[in-house]
């Protein structure tokens, strides 16, 4: 299993996963994807962007642009085995290597996020586009979304993410790996209401 950058041709196939699964499609391009690919099937296993968003040159902020990590899909046959996890960490590396400190995600999701170093913040804190995009979230699709953000430094990838995504393997629903609990996923099944399609 590995992580590498969308190609052009398919467009068609994130598309039908991000309607799918109810993510969000707002400015779509598929060069800001990467696809988590089983190299032994070829199969694709999830998805997710970065979403680069220019800041007002008259604000006084110390770069004109900030960094969103949105639309987190992993098909079906592949939730509960650290695929998700490590396309987040191949876009927060991204984001670093572009010269990001900070990558910030709107979701309900801050459960799953957390694990991972994200936190909540006020929305006062927020680069002025994600105050607009906050809202538009709140009025479409995640009408629960908080902001978080992350120190690119401070990602972690929690072992034992990292060890099942070695393990990686499809599955059709009836073996060992659909039984997992949400705890298994990082996520808490008391409070957690799934926006991002983890399939928990």
């Amino acid at each position: 299993m590995y992580v590498r950058d969308a190609k052009n041709r398919e467009e068609v196939w994130l598309l039908d996963h991000i309607e799918s699964m109810g993510l969000d499609e707002t400015s779509f391009r598929s060069r800001d994807y990467v696809v988590a690919i089983d190299e032994e099937s070829g199969s694709k296993a999830g998805f997710a962007r970065i979403r680069v968003h220019k800041i007002d040159e008259s604000a006084d902020d110390e770069r004109s642009e900030c960094c969103e990590l949105t639309s987190i899909g992993v098909l079906e046959n592949w939730r509960g085995q650290g695929v998700g996890a490590h396309i987040i960490e191949r876009l927060v590396e991204y984001a670093g290597d572009d010269g990001f400190v900070t990558v910030y995600a709107l979701t309900s999701e801050s459960d799953y996020l957390r694990q991972f170093g994200f936190e909540r913040i006020d929305e006062s804190a927020l680069p002025e586009p994600l105050v607009d995009r906050l809202a538009q979230k709140r009025d479409g699709i995640d009408p629960d979304a908080v902001p978080l953000a992350l120190a690119v430094e401070s990602f972690d990838l929690p072992d034992r993410l990292r060890e099942a995504f070695k393990r990686a393997s499809e599955h059709d629903g009836s073996t060992e790996s659909s039984t997992e609990s949400p705890e298994d996923f990082g996520i808490d099944s008391e409070s957690a209401t799934y926006k991002y399609d983890t399939g928990r």
